[in-house]
């Protein structure tokens, strides 16, 4: 695909992002908004026709997109078919192209011994067009099969799986306990990640194509399952892994320790309810903040105390800090564990002056005050060897800090809906059910995203709802 001597001829070039000075000022995207046309024909152009494209298979893009065909489409200035061959396979790629780490570019068989092509940058740059050029239009059914479904939770699987089920021609409502459409999209991701307004570009073409949306209805609390029963065919949970991993050391009822979800989502709410991120109870604003815990969501919440105007912002990681290049034990095609710089870490470098990361320390315990008012914390420094964790006697040292950011993942969906249902957990407290089958415990329920497989990527999300659709479209058949 593309040209045929293009991954010798051209360098990798990625998009850049706004620049930090003025990024910082608002909660507008980190992206420009705009794409080099020319240069994404160049990248396009690297893809190197290879005879197994590693990019589409298990161990790159969990939706199998078809990035080698779409990448030649773009290469030869064929855009409008180039976006024909991306949503035969993923429902929503304005969403991934912002947020997907990229596992495709992870596998790209010219990251062998180059770097890799920008499929991540194509990839948006394809959907973003097609929203400029008017090519994307509401769903039209011509048939409608008089069944209804009930999706509860509105994220990326939700979403995916009430897209496919709609074009199949069933009657599909989504119900969402918060007050907006998007789950994880809408209050877990923050606005300089992914606008608000790209979701809610998406959900109003669902709602043009007849998708049902019911907001402010906690399922299990509000409404049972057994009376969704009497209204609906099939039922299918995307509720998400929202019960995150605590850190149950001395003094963690101190006011100041929060989950990083909690703030994340109250900051982004802020935003929509009032235009400014630093209005909610929950700000950094003049404090010294300590995010402990790595990955996506620690790197959300540094990027969003800055721009609440933290004193200071700190990361903590258990981890010793990764190679720049790959380890023996961690080959291509699987996922490079090396030391990146996400855009938080390098907003924290530009105000702060250096990286806010941390290696190697574990939190011992919180100091509090009188009042019970976060004002510290304690942590030593630790090592791995052989897999066993030791903790290095020296090391000691007591930080302040007036709000700690817990960022160490969620272990599982909460409970109380699958209670309702009474529906069977797995061993690690996940809904119960097989991957490509997605049915539960009870006829006529069916689970899939992070609830049915653990915390993961909103690529994977997508894939279980189209998968999960599929299923309730043969059970309903």
């Amino acid at each position: 695909m593309g040209k045929v001597t293009g991954f010798k001829e051209f360098d990798r070039k990625t998009e850049a992002y706004r620049p930090i000075e003025l990024r910082l000022k608002d909660y507008g995207e980190i992206s420009t908004g705009s794409h080099d046309e020319a240069q994404l024909q160049d990248q396009g152009a690297r893809c190197m026709d290879c005879g197994v494209p590693f990019c589409q298979s298990d161990d790159g893009c969990p939706v199998n997109n078809l990035i080698p065909e779409w990448n030649d489409l773009v290469y030869n200035d064929k855009w409008q078919e180039a976006l024909t061959r991306l949503l035969k396979t993923n429902n929503f790629p304005e969403f991934t192209g912002r947020v997907c780490p990229a596992p495709c570019e992870g596998s790209c068989v010219l990251g062998m011994n180059n770097p890799a092509v920008t499929i991540k940058n194509i990839e948006q740059a394809i959907i973003d067009k097609g929203f400029e050029e008017d090519w994307i239009k509401p769903t039209t059914v011509e048939h409608r099969t008089g069944k209804k479904i009930a999706i509860i939770g509105s994220g990326p699987a939700g979403l995916a799986a009430a897209d496919e089920l709609n074009k199949l021609g069933h009657g599909v409502s989504v119900f969402e306990r918060d007050d907006r459409i998007g789950g994880l999209l809408m209050y877990g991701i923050p606005n300089m990640k992914l606008g608000k307004d790209v979701v809610d570009r998406r959900v109003d073409l669902m709602k043009d194509s007849r998708i049902e949306f019911i907001t402010n209805v906690n399922v299990g609390k509000d409404i049972t399952t057994k009376a969704l029963q009497k209204d609906f065919d099939a039922i299918i949970f995307t509720t998400g892994a929202s019960e995150a991993r605590d850190l149950p050391v001395e003094n963690r009822d101190a006011n100041g320790v929060h989950l990083a979800m909690k703030y994340l989502t109250m900051s982004t709410k802020s935003l929509l309810d009032t235009g400014r991120g630093d209005m909610s109870e929950l700000t950094a604003k003049g404090k010294d903040v300590i995010v402990i815990g790595g990955g996506d969501t620690g790197t959300d919440c540094i990027g969003t105390a800055i721009r609440q105007g933290a004193k200071s912002v700190t990361n903590f990681e258990l981890m010793s800090q990764p190679p720049v290049e790959r380890a023996d034990n961690n080959p291509w095609p699987l996922w490079p564990l090396i030391y990146r710089v996400d855009y938080g870490h390098a907003e924290a470098q530009s105000v702060f002056g250096e990286d806010p990361r941390q290696y190697q320390l574990m939190t011992k315990s919180f100091i509090k005050d009188e009042q019970g008012n976060l004002t510290g914390l304690n942590t030593i420094n630790v090592e791995f060897n052989k897999g066993q964790l030791s903790e290095i006697t020296g090391t000691e040292k007591t930080w302040d800090t007036q709000l700690v950011l817990l960022s160490m993942g969620f272990v599982s969906p909460e409970h109380y809906l699958s209670n309702d249902a009474n529906i069977e957990l797995d061993g690690r407290g996940n809904y119960q059910a097989n991957y490509g089958q997605y049915q539960t415990s009870q006829d006529g329920i069916f689970t899939a995203g992070d609830c049915r497989r653990g915390q993961s990527l909103v690529v994977w999300a997508i894939d279980e709802g189209r998968g999960v659709a599929q299923r309730v479209d043969e059970y309903l058949n």
